[in-house]
C-alpha cells in the first residue's frame, strides 16, 4: 500500500528539518511526502527546496497563503495519491524508523479502515526526555462523548475514509481534528485498530498543550463538533476527560508510568 504523509507548515524553519529527516529515515518504502506551506517568510521554503532532491521524486510541496492549518490539511488531502494517509506536524517527528511500517502492517493484518497508536511530548530544548505520554489504549468509540480521541498524529486512514466522509472543517478554531475523527469513527463507525507503539514525538507549546484559557476554547469547539454531528454531550460530560488527563500527566511520562 502506498502511504501519503502530509506536513503543514508556516514559519517552521527551526523544527522542520527534524520532521523531514524522520520521514527520510522511515523503513517503509512506498511513501510519498507532501508539504503544504502557508507562504512562510522565515526561510522555511528554501529549507524545503533543499530537501527535494533527497526524496528522489517522492516529495511534493506547495507554498501559498491559506486560511490556516485545517485548510492546509485539506489541500494536502487533495494532493494525496496514496492508499493510506497520515499527518505529521512540522514541529513533530517520528519516534522510530519503523513507525509507518508498523502502522501499515496493522492495517494490512486487520483489514481496518484506520489505525492509531501512541505519541509522547518533549520540551523544545530537550528532545530526548518525555514530559507526557499520550496513550491511545484507553480510547473507545463511546468515549468521544467526553472529548476523547486517538492521538491524531498517530492516526493513519485509508484515503477512501476521507473521500467518503470528508476532510477537516476549517470553521473550527482548534478542534477540526476531533470533529473529523468524530464524524468518521463515531458517526460513520469506520473500523479501527490500535497499535501499542509510540510512533510520534511532539514538541509542547501548541494549543493542545497550552493553559486554562485554551482548554476552554478546546471544550467549546468539542461541544460544537458534537452538536454538529448530532452526538449528545455537555460541558459537565466533557469536563470528565480532564480527570483522566490529570492521571495521564502525573503517571504517564513513559508507558510504564514511572
Amino acid at each position: 500500500m502506498k502511504v501519503s504523509v502530509i506536513t503543514t507548515s508556516y514559519n517552521s524553519v527551526s523544527t522542520l528539518s527534524d520532521t523531514m529527516e524522520s520521514v527520510l529515515r522511515q523503513t517503509y518504502g512506498d511513501m510519498e511526502y507532501i508539504i503544504v506551506d502557508g507562504a512562510s517568510t522565515d526561510g522555511t521554503v528554501p529549507l524545503i527546496e533543499s530537501y527535494v532532491p533527497r526524496f528522489g521524486g517522492r516529495m511534493r510541496y506547495v507554498s501559498e497563503p491559506d486560511g490556516g492549518i485545517y485548510e492546509a490539511m485539506n489541500k494536502g488531502l487533495a494532493m494525496a495519491t496514496g492508499d493510506v494517509v497520515g499527518l505529521l506536524n512540522s514541529d513533530d517527528f517520528y519516534t522510530s524508523d519503523d513507525a509507518v511500517a508498523t502502522l501499515v502492517a496493522e492495517l494490512e493484518h486487520t483489514g481496518a479502515d484506520a489505525v492509531y497508536a501512541d505519541v509522547h511530548f518533549v520540551n523544545g530544548d530537550d528532545l530526548t526526555t518525555c514530559v507526557r505520554y499520550y496513550s491511545s489504549a484507553v480510547f473507545r468509540r463511546g468515549l468521544m462523548r467526553l472529548g476523547f480521541m486517538p492521538a491524531h498524529p498517530s492516526f493513519y486512514a485509508r484515503r477512501k475514509v476521507y473521500e467518503d466522509y470528508g476532510g477537516f472543517d476549517p470553521s473550527f478554531r482548534v478542534a477540526a481534528d476531533f470533529e473529523n475523527l468524530l464524524r468518521s469513527i463515531f458517526v460513520h463507525r469506520i473500523r479501527t485498530a490500535y497499535v501499542r507503539k509510540d510512533v510520534v514525538t511532539m514538541r509542547t507549546g501548541g494549543m493542545s498543550t497550552a493553559g486554562f484559557a485554551s482548554r476552554k476554547t478546546i471544550m467549546r469547539d468539542h461541544l460544537r463538533a458534537l452538536r454538529k454531528n448530532g452526538v449528545y454531550s455537555n460541558f459537565f460530560i466533557l469536563s470528565l476527560r480532564y480527570v483522566y488527563k490529570l492521571y495521564e500527566m502525573w503517571f504517564m511520562k513513559n508507558p510504564a508510568g514511572n
